[in-house]
């Protein structure tokens, strides 16, 4: 069983993802506002964030960068607002994925499972693994730079490992979407680009140069400490 804290202020919606979530075996806690959810994050400790972006007072997407100011807790926007500028501002604020709805509580559990597996390391035969002033630990499931560790997302997280598992190997947006997200069919390369910006921002000295997370133009991404 799962606690998923959901955060929407339609009272329908909010009551059909419970519905859906509990009888699949999860327990739900329900709040319709972003200022209510920062709070019931604290008492509740949910394992899982269901995000509205339209929300009343805070919006959305400030409600999110504020759990990520403090927390890592994995966090799934559902959102009714499919427009390229939407998904790619909620990724960018620290959200783990995003699911347009209406979408199914199948489809919802689906991608909250995905995200809670992220945390797993990817299969490598060293543990601790050292790329300049980057330590990457696979069996605390952490990251340090400059011997401080840093606040990853458990999206992040996931791809750091799985990416640093395989140096000078080139992975494909496409692959990364299968390995990381565990998206089967052909999925949306904007996941991926927003993730590794993010990213970049926490593990390279200078984002724009990046030493550690390379573009491979027109295919995807490698990691080759420079």
């Amino acid at each position: 069983m799962t606690r998923v804290l959901v955060i929407e202020d339609d009272p329908a919606v909010r009551r059909g993802v419970s519905v859906g979530l509990r009888h699949r075996g999860h327990e739900t806690v329900l709040v319709a506002t972003g200022e209510e959810g920062l709070a019931e994050l604290v008492a509740s400790a949910p394992e899982v964030v269901l995000l509205d972006l339209m929300l009343p007072g805070m919006s959305g997407l400030e409600t999110c960068r504020r759990i990520r100011a403090f927390s890592q807790v994995p966090i799934v926007i559902l959102s009714a607002r499919d427009d390229d500028v939407d998904i790619v501002v909620g990724l960018e604020a620290g959200a783990d994925d995003y699911v347009i709805k209406p979408a199914s509580s199948e489809v919802i559990e689906a991608r909250m499972r995905a995200v809670l597996r992220r945390t797993t390391p990817a299969s490598s035969d060293q543990t601790r693994t050292t790329h300049g002033d980057l330590l990457i630990d696979r069996v605390a499931l952490r990251a340090l730079k400059h011997g401080t560790q840093l606040a990853l997302a458990p999206t992040e997280l996931r791809l750091l490992l799985f990416l640093s598992a395989a140096p000078d190997q080139t992975f494909s947006r496409q692959q990364l979407l299968e390995q990381v997200w565990e998206h089967t069919f052909y999925g949306d390369y904007r996941l991926v680009d927003a993730c590794v910006m993010r990213l970049r921002a926490k593990i390279e000295d200078d984002p724009r140069n990046p030493r550690y997370i390379q573009t491979v133009r027109g295919f995807g991404y490698r990691f080759g400490p420079l």
